[in-house]
């Protein structure tokens, strides 16, 4: 494939340079052979021809397209490749095989478009940072480049997607056997049993920290700044997270939501969280807070009163503090690793009365990154 891009350079193809970093064009045989490279063969069937060599209706073909969160396509638009009718066959046989039913299928497909493309958004916005930042290159010329520079990335790249969803696999895996053997008298602590979480089936240490005085600060920065402000803070927050034990759910902006398998994990969690901010040289302080409670979790997002509360307090926060409710302060109390200082009750939107509690260390290091 190098041999090939080099080729198309000195015939006048993909790229065109002058003396120097002058303009970068693209042409549409580089960005057709990328297609191939990517789509692994040529487009030459259309919708109904898909659904028929998978044996399914149209419809049903559909339901998974939009799943995948592909574009609509027409009748007469020859837009898809062998491969696509194979992804759709894989799909379908698990339905047949009651392996999976539809709905699951579909939820399942979903998961993988919407992850997926997030991924891929991300990793090129890295490649095309760094190249802005390590050889000059205006962003657009960078985008262009990447094209050309694509075929190299893509196996190592698709190799490293497969390790990865195999071992986040087998830590799900092993959280469940851990949580079978260990029960459920766990996630019982600190409870009454008539909390509004109650019917609800995982108890979870739910976190926020949210950087104080986000939005001011992102008006005064050009965009590159901005752009390091927030990988900064994602990268520091993920492994802070990943290191405590627990998992990211998402970041929204200038806040993360993380959970953890216990509150000991969470506090931990949070307690790092708000030391780092605190002393980072670039990146503002955060207010963070902590609840122990029960969730729903669905599309890989997770919901309920819980969550609502740990937002709730985390904007009641000061600079640097983690809060947590009483519930979780009681489950904490008797560890000599944290101290808990209760405040005044709180009116809390949605909650009534809360009393917050201000969790800080107490023995021991907490959670060093090596």
């Amino acid at each position: 494939m190098a041999a090939d891009a080099a080729g198309d350079d000195a015939e006048g193809g993909a790229l065109h340079h002058g003396a120097g970093p002058g303009p970068i064009e693209l042409n549409r045989e580089t960005i057709r052979r990328l297609e191939r490279e990517l789509l692994g063969a040529e487009r030459t069937l259309k919708r109904r021809d898909i659904a028929v060599g998978a044996g399914v209706s149209l419809l049903s073909a559909r339901k998974l397209w939009r799943a995948m969160g592909f574009p609509n396509i027409g009748d007469d638009d020859i837009a898809f490749t062998e491969k696509d009718l194979e992804a759709l066959i894989t799909i379908i046989e698990m339905v047949r095989q009651e392996q999976l039913t539809e709905d699951a299928a579909i939820s399942i497909t979903r998961a993988v478009g919407q992850m997926t493309d997030r991924m891929v958004v991300w990793q090129i916005e890295a490649i095309v940072e760094e190249m802005v930042a390590q050889r000059g290159l205006s962003d657009a010329d960078a985008r262009k480049t990447l094209v050309s520079e694509l075929p190299d990335l893509i196996e190592p790249l698709e190799k490293t997607l497969v390790y990865a969803w195999r071992r986040q696999m087998n830590a799900g895996v092993q959280r469940l056997a851990l949580r079978a053997e260990s029960g459920l008298a766990s996630s019982e602590a600190g409870r009454g049993g008539d909390e509004q979480d109650a019917p609800l089936p995982l108890a979870r240490a739910v976190g926020f920290a949210d950087l104080v005085s986000y939005t001011s600060l992102s008006r005064q920065m050009n965009e590159r700044t901005l752009a390091q402000l927030v990988q900064r803070f994602e990268n520091k927050s993920a492994e802070i997270i990943s290191v405590g034990g627990g998992r990211l759910v998402k970041t929204i902006g200038d806040e993360v939501l993380y959970i953890a398998e216990s509150p000991e994990a969470g506090a931990e969690i949070s307690l790092a969280l708000a030391k780092a901010f605190t002393e980072d040289e670039f990146l503002p302080s955060a207010r963070c807070s902590l609840v122990w409670g029960r969730v729903l979790s669905r599309l890989g997002d997770i919901y309920g009163p819980t969550v609502n509360l740990a937002a709730r307090l985390t904007a009641l926060a000061e600079p640097g503090e983690v809060l947590v409710d009483g519930v979780t302060a009681a489950t904490l109390d008797s560890n000599e690793k944290f101290v808990l200082t209760p405040h005044e009750s709180r009116q809390v939107r949605g909650f009534g009365e809360v009393r917050p509690v201000t969790l800080a260390r107490g023995t021991g290091t907490g959670i060093v990154l090596d």
